[in-house]
């Protein structure tokens, strides 16, 4: 028996979205998205030592954390998530999380601004494996009614994950210089922020064995709508890695009957605009990374208008769907900057260890996060029963909520009202996550809707944590120039990025108007594509 027959033979008696099967495989995952976060936040609490080792800048610091990973996370996202829509989405996952996490372990070894930057480039290729198949098979296991909640739930994995790399990596860290003051004398004389990626990234190649038991659901049997199988899966994800590869990229457009001249000029236009940012700001490798990923992106889109017409019009021609999935990653733009440098921020403003910092901010960021983000998915079925764009208002309740505390958080001279602030504006900032996806998912039918995430996820990626991490970074440094200290620099750096919540309500609103009328068209439109509907 094929492993695609193994799978729909094993998922065959998953009838009921209620079964305690689906909240199992909702628990594991859950798990997975913990470890990713873990991996990926971990860089936080340990920046000041490694800032100091590598003689890195605040804006070099978030290229790191933000562009380098996240270009190439959203970049391959696209691909992997087209292949999680043909392929056994358990099997991709578990491949992932074996790979980040061993990408993870050799950071520790990094010596060197552009060995981390590769290893980071690492962890972004395998974390690009697990969101898209991860809301692929939740949304099968689960019914619409139920949506927002469960991956809500699934996201909490962010803020859980996030605050225990926080926790986990200021003890370790602190424990390791404090045992070996001299790293030379150390195992492997590895030092202490070294040891830490170490410890986080062995244990991930565990929980990949795990991933790999769980049953793979049939598409679409949550709303009665099963897809057939695809007789080529790995034909699939040779053709889409061929149009984001650039120069291959070239190739597969050829192939799929796409304009090369347009899309010489797209390249054209990027790359002058990345000119003109480096001219400005004087960091190339940010811009020369974001450029690539652009690019990149514009091409594959290019591509799928060709190659899959259908799941380009779902996605692109609805005003409702671009509209919210730019809306939330202009909120993320701030949550992400905020996430990184919060840690830094209080450990160059107190006088404090990053074992303290890492455990209050961790701990606080993990419950306020999960409280936040539970609380939002299940606020936001409640509001979708009330009115068809009522989960938006989860993006609302966010923007109000967070922006306060940030800057009394911000500003506040007493550490434990830092940590109680801290706790407070994760409940208001880390109530949105479940709400674009679920979104996303609603307006796509079954078969598109692991793309139709990687999109949203793109867009997230590209805007939130590409550019805000740095941008606050970035703006540290210039506020340093004009005679700041490292600390008040990196307070107004933080203070100003919160303007950003000006265009994200704006872009709430106009999602607001479109959203009720494309969800209700969804089939029709769907129908009129050629989708088989019934």
């Amino acid at each position: 028996m094929s492993e695609s027959e193994n799978n729909n033979h094993q998922a065959s008696p998953m009838k009921s979205s209620s079964s305690w099967y689906s909240h199992y495989v909702l628990f594991v995952l859950v798990i997975v998205y913990i470890f990713n976060f873990v991996d990926r936040n971990i860089l936080s609490i340990l920046s000041q030592d490694i800032q100091a080792d590598l003689g890195i800048t605040d804006a070099e610091m978030g290229f790191l954390y933000g562009t380098v990973f996240a270009v190439f996370y959203a970049v391959f996202g696209i691909p992997l998530a087209r292949f999680a829509d043909v392929w056994v989405r358990r099997s991709l996952i578990s491949m992932g999380l074996m790979f980040w996490s061993a990408m993870t372990a050799l950071s520790g070894f990094a010596q060197s601004f552009p060995q981390l930057a590769a290893f980071r480039i690492g962890v972004g290729i395998g974390e690009a494996s697990a969101s898209p198949a991860a809301f692929s098979m939740l949304s099968d296991y689960y019914s619409p009614k139920v949506r927002a909640t469960v991956l809500a739930i699934y996201s909490s994995g962010v803020y859980i994950g996030g605050g225990i790399g926080l926790f986990i990596g200021g003890f370790i860290m602190e424990t390791w210089n404090g045992n070996y003051p001299v790293a030379a004398e150390a195992p492997l004389g590895i030092k202490g922020w070294q040891a830490a990626f170490l410890a986080v990234g062995l244990p991930g190649i565990l929980m990949a064995i795990w991933v790999r038991t769980l049953r793979e659901p049939k598409r679409g049997q949550s709303e009665n709508l099963i897809a057939a199988e695809h007789p080529a899966p790995w034909s699939v994800l040779r053709t889409e890695m061929a149009t984001m590869l650039p120069i291959f990229n070239l190739w597969g457009l050829k192939r799929a009957g796409a304009s090369l001249p347009m899309n010489g000029l797209a390249a054209l236009t990027i790359a002058a605009v990345a000119l003109m940012l480096i001219e400005v700001t004087a960091n190339v490798p940010q811009w020369v990374a974001l450029g690539i990923g652009v690019y990149v992106t514009f091409t594959w889109a290019q591509s799928l208008k060709h190659r899959d017409p259908a799941t380009f019009s779902m996605i692109f021609r609805s005003r409702g769907l671009l509209f919210t999935t730019t809306a939330f990653p202009t909120i993320a733009f701030v949550t992400y900057g905020i996430g990184f440098w919060t840690a830094p921020l209080l450990l160059r403003l107190h006088d404090t260890s990053p074992g303290e910092v890492g455990m209050y901010i961790g701990l606080g960021s993990a419950l306020g996060g999960l409280i936040g983000v539970t609380l939002g998915g299940i606020m936001g079925d409640w509001a979708k029963q009330k009115h068809p764009a009522g989960r938006l208002l989860i993006g609302f309740f966010a923007i109000a909520g967070t922006a306060p505390l940030v800057l009394w958080m911000v500003y506040t001279e007493s550490l434990m009202w830092a940590f109680a602030l801290n706790f407070l504006h994760h409940i208001f900032s880390a109530a949105w996550p479940g709400i674009p996806p679920t979104t996303a998912s609603d307006l796509v039918m079954p078969r598109m809707r692991a793309t139709a995430s990687a999109y949203y996820i793109l867009v997230n990626t590209m805007i939130g944590l590409a550019l805000g991490p740095y941008f606050i970074g970035q703006l540290s440094d210039i506020y340093v120039t004009t005679g700041m200290d490292s600390a008040a620099s990196l307070q107004s750096a933080i203070s100003t990025g919160l303007l950003i919540f000006i265009p994200s309500t704006l872009l709430l609103l106009a999602a607001w108007r479109y959203l009720p009328g494309d969800e209700a068209s969804r089939l029709e439109r769907a129908k009129a594509l050629g989708e088989t509907v019934d």
